[in-house]
């Protein structure tokens, strides 16, 4: 689930949820008066390269307490998905946007999806940039993070003797670790920032970990809960794996040094919304079926 409203003394978790993926039908209606929220906005990470691949960085991650809301306006909320990994000649795609908005064109929070990992698909190419930046694969360029919501992505083995593989995704709490050509080491993804709007806290938008090849070892995406927020890096032969859902998390790196084993794809991202549940200023929801709701974001 992808978007969370959080009512009561701003401790108690699950009064409304939406999926993942899918914008708010009807918005986010207030009765009488303003109203003060506490937000968490984390786009979609991006996916992993494949053949050596450099990791995804983790989707942009925005929070806030304390934001004002307008009576009798309207508020949309779209939560990004995560970015595919890259196969055969397809490169990887950045995650998408998650946004707070009144209208199509006007948005309050824009959170930036983040970016793919380098790879091959014929030739190498290039980690892109994003909310955190994708890595690099073995051979190419890591990409830098959107300021104020993560960070750059590491850099790839380069080509150095004996030491084959790519780095690490920027995360929101650091940035993607490069290839430790001594020890034979890929990059480890970038640390997730914590949040604990979840009514319990949760470290959200680790980048992906770096694949290694010729007898590397490869890295963990960067921390998250469960487990890792970024998807692990692929030891030698092993596809690399995707971000936890509904983190942001980054896809991991393919660690084959073939076209047709796949890159990780990233994790979708999340909104949560906090606020006090005083009768003057509740936040109303419409309750449609998930049936009904529609087929894309």
């Amino acid at each position: 689930m992808g978007v969370k409203y959080i009512a009561g003394n701003k401790d108690t978790v699950g009064l409304f949820m939406r999926p993942q993926g899918y914008s708010f039908p009807v918005g986010l209606s207030i009765g009488i008066g303003s109203l003060s929220i506490d937000y968490l906005v984390v786009a979609g990470g991006g996916g992993g390269g494949q053949y050596l691949g450099g990791a995804g960085g983790a989707g942009g991650f925005l929070t806030s307490s304390g934001y004002s809301l307008t009576t009798g306006v309207s508020y949309n909320i779209i939560v990004g998905g995560g970015g595919t990994g890259g196969i055969n000649t397809n490169e990887t795609s950045n995650g998408s946007y998650s946004f707070i908005n009144v209208s199509s064109t006007t948005a309050l929070v824009t959170s930036i999806g983040g970016g793919g990992g380098g790879g091959y698909k014929g030739s190498f190419y290039n980690g892109k940039s994003g909310g955190s930046g994708g890595a690099a694969a073995y051979i190419g360029n890591a990409a830098s993070g959107t300021p104020g919501q993560g960070n750059a992505g590491g850099s790839g083995s380069s080509s150095q003797p004996g030491a084959q593989g790519g780095g690490g995704g920027g995360g929101a709490g650091g940035a993607g670790g490069s290839y430790s050509v001594g020890p034979n080491i890929s990059g480890a993804g970038g640390l997730g920032s914590a949040s604990p709007y979840s009514g319990t806290p949760v470290t959200y938008a680790g980048g992906g970990g770096g694949s290694s090849w010729n007898g590397g070892t490869a890295q963990s995406g960067g921390p998250g809960t469960p487990g890792v927020s970024g998807g692990n890096g692929g030891s030698p032969g092993v596809a690399g794996g995707n971000g936890v859902t509904n983190t942001g998390g980054g896809g991991g790196g393919s660690g084959s040094n073939s076209q047709a084993t796949t890159g990780g794809n990233g994790a979708s991202g999340i909104v949560i919304i906090r606020y006090s549940d005083r009768k003057s200023t509740r936040l109303n929801s419409s309750h449609i079926p998930l049936s009904r709701m529609p087929s894309s974001a």
